[in-house]
C-alpha cells in the first residue's frame, strides 16, 4: 500500500477549486444575462433596475426596445401619486414616467401580462407598465413605493380587475425614487383625477442598458 504525496493532492484540490469557481462565475454571468439591468439616469440621481424577461417577456422586450431605439433619451418622470393626492381607490404610492405624458407612443401597444401569470407583485421598488384598457400599455411605466396590492391581478384599482404588468425591480437608487415621490409643486391638470399629481417640473431622465 502506498500514500499519494501532498505535492500531488494539493495541486489537484486547487484545480478542482478553480474549476468550481469558474463554474459559479459562469452561472452568475448566465443569470446576469438572463436578468438584464437598466439604469435610469435622472437629474436627481441614478435608478438601477433589474428586469425579469423569463417571467414577463413581452413587457421586458418592449422596455428594452424603447431604450435601444433611443426613445427614452429625453424621458420624463412627470407624475407622483401619494395617499394625499390620489383620487383613485384603493389609494397607491407610485411615480410615473416615460416618453412624455402628452406624446403618442412611438411603438405599438403590447399584450397585457398579469401578475397572476408572471408572479411579480407590486411590492416596494417594482416597475410596471402604465395602461388604460388591457393591451394598451406602450411607453409609460411606473415604480411602486411600498406595497400596492390594489395594482395586482384581482385588485380593485382598475374596474377590469386585470391589474398592471410588473416586469422588474429597483435594485439601486430607491432613495432617488422616494425623493421624486415627495416633490410637491404640481402643474394644473386638465382632468380632475390627476389634480395635484402632475409635476410642475418633470424629472428628466435617459436610460441605458448596463
Amino acid at each position: 500500500m502506498f500514500s499519494i504525496s501532498s505535492r500531488v493532492i494539493l495541486p489537484v484540490l486547487a484545480m478542482l477549486a478553480l474549476n468550481g469557481c469558474a463554474q459559479e462565475s459562469e452561472q452568475a454571468n448566465i443569470q446576469a444575462a438572463a436578468q438584464p439591468r437598466v439604469t435610469l439616469v435622472t437629474d436627481r440621481g441614478d435608478i438601477t433596475l433589474e428586469l425579469y424577461p423569463e417571467k414577463a417577456p413581452v413587457s421586458v422586450a418592449n422596455f428594452l426596445a424603447y431604450i435601444d431605439q433611443g426613445h427614452y433619451a429625453q424621458g420624463e418622470i412627470y407624475r407622483v401619486v401619494r395617499f394625499d393626492n390620489d383620487q383613485g381607490n384603493p389609494k397607491i404610492n407610485v411615480i410615473q414616467g416615460g416618453v412624455n405624458f402628452d406624446v403618442d407612443a412611438p411603438l405599438p401597444p403590447i399584450a397585457h401580462e398579469t401578475t397572476d401569470a408572471t408572479g411579480i407583485l407590486h411590492t416596494d421598488g417594482v416597475i410596471s407598465m402604465a395602461r388604460l384598457e388591457p393591451g394598451t400599455a406602450a411607453s409609460e411605466f411606473f415604480i411602486s413605493i411600498g406595497d400596492n396590492p390594489g395594482l395586482d391581478y384581482g385588485g380593485q384599482r382598475n374596474p377590469d380587475g386585470q391589474g398592471f404588468a410588473a416586469f422588474g425591480r429597483v435594485i439601486s437608487g430607491m432613495e432617488v425614487v422616494q425623493e421624486i415621490h415627495q416633490l410637491r409643486e404640481s402643474a394644473p391638470a386638465e382632468d380632475a383625477y390627476f389634480e395635484g399629481q402632475i409635476l410642475a417640473e418633470p424629472v428628466k431622465f435617459s436610460a441605458r442598458i448596463n
